[in-house]
């Protein structure tokens, strides 16, 4: 009852705003401290990183990693913070968050804001022990290199962290998607991962690529992924797309997350899994709202999912809903795991 009455206050006031309140309220000890939820069918392996539940929170909403403490003892069974990039930067002008509440979507163009990677690395390092925590590593807007960027937020960063995400998906920041093509993409990574050889203890590296993406897109992407040693891939980040909305910021520029991002972002899971054929794990994120939305990741080819935007009409609890939901959904369908739903239903999204 208190959180319900608390997201209807804070959906009064400027979104950006409302996301602030929601980070010093968690630092507050407001927050929920139920822990991960875990279940013998809950429990799951991916990239080597042992995962109380596969229900993550995606990069976006702790951007500078000041909340860790708190998002530790809530239910996620990981947590990704940032992005980071290299020098602190502003990002660009307000306002650059838009909610679509008739939709339970969002758009934001918030372009890379955040503390830089010196800051945030030194809140990683003295984050509290225990549980699985991962860094989305960016690029600054007016670097020279931005392909050198990610691997120097990884020799920063990557000795506090358990995984990394290279998000060359972000329609916020001019010409990065630019990135996720096959020679630059196999540039970048093989950057990436020099650099990660380079940490006392080497990470999983996770890509996260763009939902707006032609067949021929994922086609290579999934090569330039299998040859270049990083250990999953992330699907997926925001879209440009704007079918079938509602809310009166549907034009605004910037990426839409959330609910009718459900089945886009689905698709392109479902190809990935296919062409990947189990030798890399996929996250899927994008439009989960729901145990069902969960479970039909994982039937996808997901071996763990994200979420962020239907927190902002849900709440923190509903991760736990999240999770008891998707370990009722598998004693169901008869799956002792989820390891063995993963990609049970692929074919549906083909």
């Amino acid at each position: 009852m208190l959180e319900r009455l608390g997201l209807a206050l804070m959906h009064r006031i400027d979104p950006e705003a409302a996301h602030g309140l929601a980070l010093s309220a968690l630092r507050a000890g407001l927050g929920p401290r139920t822990g991960p939820i875990t279940t013998a069918r809950l429990r799951c392996t991916v990239a080597g990183l042992a995962l109380p539940n596969p229900v993550g929170l995606a990069a976006g909403f702790d951007k500078n990693a000041t909340a860790l403490a708190p998002l530790a003892r809530a239910s996620f069974g990981f947590v990704e913070v940032g992005a980071a990039t290299p020098r602190p930067q502003p990002g660009n002008p307000r306002p650059r968050l838009f909610r679509l509440t008739e939709d339970r979507a969002a758009i934001n163009r918030f372009g890379f804001n955040n503390d830089g990677m010196a800051a945030i690395a030194a809140r990683l390092a003295a984050r509290p022990k225990g549980g699985v925590v991962g860094l989305n590593l960016g690029a600054n807007k007016d670097s020279p290199d931005r392909a050198a960027d990610y691997a120097e937020v990884l020799r920063a960063c990557g000795a506090h962290v358990d995984f990394a995400t290279v998000n060359v998906s972000s329609p916020n920041t001019e010409a990065l998607r630019d990135l996720q093509g096959k020679a630059a993409l196999t540039a970048l990574l093989a950057g990436v991962m020099a650099a990660r050889a380079e940490l006392p203890a080497p990470v999983p590296v996770f890509l996260k690529i763009a939902p707006d993406l032609t067949d021929s897109e994922i086609d290579d992407i999934a090569e330039v992924a299998l040859g270049s040693g990083i250990a999953g891939i992330v699907a997926t980040n925001t879209t440009r797309v704007r079918d079938g909305l509602h809310g009166r910021h549907r034009g605004e520029a910037g990426g839409l997350s959330g609910a009718p991002l459900l089945a886009r972002s689905t698709a392109v899971l479902a190809r990935l899994s296919q062409l990947t054929a189990g030798q890399l794990p996929l996250i899927g994120v994008g439009g989960v709202g729901s145990a069902e939305d969960a479970y039909a990741k994982i039937r996808a080819g997901a071996s763990a999912v994200q979420l962020y935007t239907a927190l902002v009409y849900g709440g923190l609890s509903l991760v736990g809903e999240i999770a008891h939901g998707l370990d009722a959904l598998l004693a169901r369908d008869g799956f002792s795991s989820v390891a063995e739903a993963v990609g049970s239903g692929r074919d549906d999204w083909l």
